[in-house]
């Protein structure tokens, strides 16, 4: 089908999606995580041809994050329009909580954060009504009489738009589909003939994720859940199923007043691997019987559905190399945590990083969802790289490195958590410039989020060989979960350094965490001070028939 709504919709690590319309156009963002810079934004006008124009949180006033690439970060951003103004509502585990920011241009400057101290939990949502009044949704632990936590609910209450407090007691509204269900979260409100309507994500955002609904004839009170539900799920699947955990879906409805859903999904791999992480997907819903049908006529995520017919808006797809010829970062790089530190530059068409002391695999920490104010001081990592959006790809870089220790280290990364990677970097060793692989891997009890957390990475390296030259070029090469690195001075005299790697272990649910694979440039001194610095000419990203 030529122009056809194709899952996924938004390929790589995209959660969390949430679209609002404005006329004829369409804006849509994801959660970022312990990527910087945050919330990304995209622009549509036909739903099928995406464009960024720009990340939201782009200035290290506006976001701060601990650095550690798995723990906290940016979640479950939520993105609306009232009379000129957009409105993000989001919460930063690794700052201060939830908080708004404002913007008359989607494409910015965004405010700095207004946080909102007086709004619990997560995952909160923003609902204008009919009158312009402003209400927000949101996800947090009952309080038992005796003082314990109970179960998890969504509330909502009103919010002054103007002054940013709640002005009126939060109420719990639903708690579900299933009785207890685990993780009621993720709560969207909309309002259609005369109805309210509650859509929120249950189950755990892995396997057993589900898309509910609830509706009211008013707020603030106790919400109806549909028999229905759940409305979309695959949990009854089975692993093998090639989509997996769909859910956290927001609607949007066309000018000509259909209906669609954007959710997070996953692609799996040979079982239940998915190295790329939650992506954004979508499906069409219909209306019947006052409630909504999603993906009708099958109720799961296809792999395409017909053009919505909407005045279509191609994109200038992006040269698979970048030569670094602007001294600017294109929108799609990505540091790994707040880069508080001058560590990187362009000039004269190559992109330079200082080594710095911080390790790109110190051992996992546990997450904490504290509410820290900014700390400049906090070691950066020297990374910049891009999401992997493919399930096969070839990725490569020309460096301009020698390394004056042992300690020194640059090179080109694969990167799903500080605790699972594979590194294909330069190096000294016994008075000689090598290149090696490096795989990182980690055992750990219990999930990252849980009070008992233990972790124990172990790092081996795979192969080595000498690299006498000062320019290198290393590339990776990866078909679904067979990855080989190759190295050499030039693209023509490529040597192979090792292959049938397995691809398995850069996978969310082997790491603990919940981002999606990124690949990148790196430097390290690995604890050590270093005035040394590693240069890249270009960096390749481009898909491999599977």
């Amino acid at each position: 089908m030529p122009n056809a709504l194709r899952n996924p919709l938004l390929p790589g690590f995209y959660p969390d999606p949430s679209i609002c319309r404005v006329g004829n156009d369409f804006y849509m963002i994801t959660s970022s995580f312990m990527l910087y810079p945050g919330v990304p934004i995209f622009h549509s006008t036909d739903l099928v041809h995406w464009e960024q124009i720009g990340n939201v949180l782009d200035r290290p006033s506006q976001l701060h994050l601990s650095g550690t690439p798995l723990a906290g970060g940016i979640m479950a951003p939520t993105i609306r329009y009232q009379e000129g103004v957009f409105y993000i509502i989001n919460t930063n585990f690794s700052s201060k909580g939830n908080f708004i920011v404002t913007a008359a241009d989607p494409r910015g400057p965004w405010s700095d954060p207004i946080w909102l101290p007086d709004v619990d939990g997560i995952d909160p949502s923003l609902f204008f009504d009919d009158d312009g009044r402003c209400y927000i949704s949101g996800t947090r632990r009952q309080k038992n009489a005796d003082g314990t936590t109970g179960a998890q609910v969504i509330w909502m209450a009103e919010l002054d738009i103007k002054a940013m407090k709640l002005i009126s007691e939060p109420v719990d509204i639903w708690g579900g589909a299933l009785v207890n269900a685990p993780y009621p979260e993720a709560p969207h409100l909309y309002k259609k003939d005369g109805w309210y309507y509650l859509v929120i994500a249950e189950g755990g955002t892995e396997h057993f994720h589900a898309v509910t609904v609830a509706r009211s004839k008013s707020l603030n009170t106790w919400f109806e859940g549909y028999k229905g539900n759940p409305v979309l799920t695959h949990r009854h699947l089975g692993n093998d199923f090639p989509i997996g955990n769909p859910g956290h879906a927001d609607l949007v409805d066309t000018p000509d007043g259909r209906w669609y859903a954007v959710l997070l999904a996953s692609r799996l791999v040979g079982g239940y691997h998915k190295n790329l992480g939650r992506e954004t997907y979508i499906v069409p819903v219909a209306w019947e019987d006052g409630w909504p049908v999603f993906s009708p006529g099958t109720g799961k995520v296809e792999w395409s559905y017909p053009n919505p017919g909407l005045p279509v808006s191609p994109i200038t797809l992006k040269a698979a190399r970048e030569d670094f010829s602007s001294k600017k970062l294109g929108m799609d790089f990505i540091f790994l945590g707040t880069p508080y530190q001058d560590f990187w530059h362009i000039e004269q068409g190559w992109l330079t990083l200082k080594l710095l002391p911080r390790e790109m695999s110190p051992e996992q920490q546990k997450i904490t969802f504290g509410k820290s104010e900014p700390d400049p001081s906090i070691p950066s990592l020297a990374f910049i790289g891009k999401r992997q959006i493919h399930l096969s790809y070839r990725t490569g870089t020309k460096m301009r490195f020698t390394a004056d220790g042992e300690h020194e280290v640059a090179g080109l990364a694969v990167v799903q958590a500080s605790n699972h990677q594979l590194r294909l970097e330069k190096t000294q060793m016994d008075g000689r410039q090598i290149v090696r692989l490096v795989q990182v891997t980690c055992d750990f009890h219990g999930f990252p989020f849980s009070p008992d957390f233990q972790s124990q990475t172990t790092t081996e390296v795979l192969a080595a060989a000498d690299c006498p030259w000062p320019v290198t070029i290393l590339e990776i090469r990866q078909r679904v979960q067979d990855i080989e690195f190759l190295f050499g001075p030039d693209e023509n005299t490529m040597v192979l350094l090792a292959e049938h790697v397995d691809g398995r272990l850069i996978n969310p649910e082997k790491v603990g965490g919940m981002i999606g694979t990124c690949l990148g440039m790196f430097a390290s001194s690995n604890g050590q001070a270093s005035q040394n610095k590693a240069s890249f000419d270009w960096f390749d990203y481009q898909a491999l028939q599977e």
